[in-house]
């Protein structure tokens, strides 16, 4: 009696094999099987050719700037100057790695708490009619374009910002960081700021995205263990999501690092003989907006490569830092594992 039921449940289920389980070498996986190969075949040649690209372009900015690096008569990493034409050029980056990295610092440990606190209010804190809402209002912060941010701090959010650097200078002044320069405007402090804005959208959007898939098991059984809200939040929300906080952190930087028009808009140029300070009260400009600034002077072999020499270290200091994001993200996973 036995065999025959086994015989008619083998006959409902002709994929299934004698103990039940899916029998993969049947006919009916057959296209299933293909289809898979043909999309691990695609997915794999997207990788490789995102692979290649990135090869593509650092190569050819090698091949343009060890010419223009040869034969450089300054220090690179060290020079202040920016001379790259003539039959002795001299240039060095030091000024641009300095402003570069400082405003995007800022604007890291200003968007960072911001967007991840307001990630938390959405997904954790806020009533469902105002979810939806508030989401989509961060989220058009990231439509508005470049040049509209740069017109807007230049017009309207200058004229704010420059009481709070006058307090800071008074205050703290007595630290290098932020010694007075005389320089009111486009300072590295007001550069870092307006990137914050710029780069909020994408720390809370990635926040928010991950803190909405913790387990509901985890954050119920904390609260049945007598935890608050933030309690809830803190054992159970925040660990499961500082990976994916630190990726948008990192791709936040990155979009901070590279960019162009809103920084060239509102930068305060020095003077060429203008004294050097760590202060970020100071001027300066980004290795994107000196480029922008100067694209007219690709007219030689020398000046061209000088100023991709400086897009170099651009693209070396983004992926070091892409880089550094990919180990860190790793040994969480390992640690939580």
């Amino acid at each position: 009696m036995s065999s025959i039921t086994g015989a008619s449940v083998a006959s409902q289920f002709p994929g299934d094999g004698p103990s039940g389980r899916p029998n993969l070498d049947g006919d009916n996986a057959s296209t299933g099987r293909l289809g898979d190969r043909l999309f691990a075949g695609a997915s794999r040649g997207a990788g490789l050719l995102v692979i290649a690209l990135v090869t593509m372009i650092g190569v050819f900015l090698l091949a343009q700037a060890i010419p223009a690096l040869l034969k450089d008569q300054a220090s690179f990493l060290t020079s202040r100057e920016w001379a790259p034409g003539g039959d002795t050029p001299r240039f060095g980056i030091v000024e641009l790695l300095w402003t570069t990295v400082a405003s995007s610092a800022i604007a890291m440990v200003i968007a960072v708490p911001f967007g991840v606190a307001v990630a938390l209010f959405i997904t954790q804190y806020a009533p469902s009619w105002l979810k939806r809402p508030a989401a989509s209002l961060v989220d058009l912060l990231a439509a508005v374009p470049s040049i509209v941010y740069g017109l807007w701090a230049a017009l309207t959010f200058r004229s704010l910002i420059s009481p709070v650097e006058g307090g800071l200078q008074d205050a703290l002044g007595w630290f290098p960081l932020f010694s007075p320069t005389g320089i009111s405007g486009g300072t590295i402090f007001f550069i870092g700021i307006v990137l914050s804005i710029m780069v909020l959208p994408i720390v809370t959007a990635l926040s928010r995205e991950v803190f909405d898939q913790t387990p509901l098991t985890h954050k119920e059984g904390a609260l049945a263990l007598g935890a608050t809200r933030w309690e809830m939040i803190r054992t159970a929300v925040l660990p499961f999501g500082q990976p994916g906080v630190i990726s948008a952190s990192m791709l936040a930087l990155g979009r901070a690092l590279g960019e162009t028009i809103a920084v060239t808009f509102l930068v305060s140029k020095l003077a060429d003989n203008t004294p050097w300070t760590f202060s970020v009260f100071n001027g300066g400009e980004t290795f994107a907006s000196r480029i922008a600034n100067n694209a007219a002077e690709f007219d030689t072999p020398a000046k061209t490569g000088a100023y991709i020499a400086a897009g170099l270290v651009l693209f070396v200091l983004t992926f070091v830092v892409n880089a550094i994001a990919r180990v860190v993200i790793e040994r969480r996973k390992a640690f939580s594992e």
